[in-house]
């Protein structure tokens, strides 16, 4: 089971959007998907169609009152679950604060999960406290969804300063292993700038023992698109709301290669041109049989 934590300390970038959309992405490639949603402002439960009014179990009740992931998550879609958050989880910070062991509750709970899902993708939040450092201890993944300006380049040391010392003192196991670009316009200088430097800065670190040395940016980029922007407000991954728009084409193409295929497969399947822009939808690949339930309801 691949655990990833989808992280940037700085807002805006595309964490939730990649969250959620990666996630229906490879249900759609067949896979059995759970997303956690540990940013209070709740925008993955929100996304994914469910009401963050408190009324039902959430992240809360896993950190806090050691309520187990099956009792809590909820089936959004095909091969696709959440466990979502909400305003309660804000308390969490302090009512953990005197807690021994608080960084490690959800990798404690995900191992009791383990082999339930091929991925689970853990929407963090623009902070750094015991939240994300739960979804840093419990992930043997990061992916960084990153916007292609300068500014969002320099925040990337604080990034890597915090997976380094998280891998140093709690989870020797933790990886930076893709780096993914949104928001993206091939047009712009700046883009292809920005991209690379920052290949140049990981070509640097590779064969050191940092969490990042084998660190890629992912081929395909997520390009700008109000179909993406618009999606979240019906409750719905792009999949479900306009699958045939470039928002769609660049998840999926995005999910096939986090599922390992070769670069140049992909490439050839769903048209990515040497900027890393889908120009071609690709099909959506047979679903196959279904997968044996896994708590649809709890």
């Amino acid at each position: 089971m691949r655990r990833i934590a989808i992280l940037n300390q700085k807002g805006g970038v595309g964490k939730t959007t990649t969250a959620v959309n990666l996630a229906a992405a490879l249900a759609e490639c067949g896979q059995r998907v759970c997303v956690l949603d540990l940013d209070p402002q709740a925008h993955a439960t929100t996304h994914l169609g469910v009401e963050p009014n408190g009324q039902r179990p959430s992240m809360y009740d896993v950190l806090v009152h050691n309520r187990q992931l099956a009792e809590v998550r909820l089936k959004v879609g095909e091969r696709l679950w959440l466990v979502g958050s909400d305003i309660n989880l804000a308390a969490a910070e302090v009512e953990l604060a005197g807690v021994v062991g608080r960084e490690v509750i959800l990798r404690d709970l995900l191992l009791q999960d383990e082999g339930t899902f091929d991925f689970v993708l853990m929407d963090c939040g623009p902070s750094l406290g015991v939240l994300t450092l739960n979804a840093l201890a419990a992930a043997n993944e990061v992916f960084i969804p990153l916007q292609p300006h300068f500014l969002a380049l320099h925040g990337m040391g604080k990034l890597f300063e915090t997976t380094a010392l998280v891998a140093k003192r709690i989870n020797p196991a933790l990886k930076v292993t893709g780096i993914i670009v949104c928001l993206y316009e091939a047009t712009t200088r700046l883009a292809q700038e920005v991209i690379r430097d920052l290949s140049a800065y990981l070509e640097k670190s590779r064969g050191g023992t940092s969490p990042w040395a084998n660190a890629r940016i992912f081929r395909t980029r997520i390009r700008r698109n109000i179909k993406l922007a618009e999606c979240p407000s019906h409750g719905q991954s792009i999949f479900a709301y306009a699958p045939g728009c470039n928002g769609a084409a660049d998840y999926l193409a995005l999910a096939h290669e986090v599922l390992g295929e070769d670069e140049q497969v992909v490439a050839a399947r769903v048209g990515i041109d040497d900027r890393g822009v889908v120009e071609l939808l690709p099909e959506v690949p047979s679903r196959g049989p279904s997968p044996a339930p896994v708590g649809e309801s709890a």
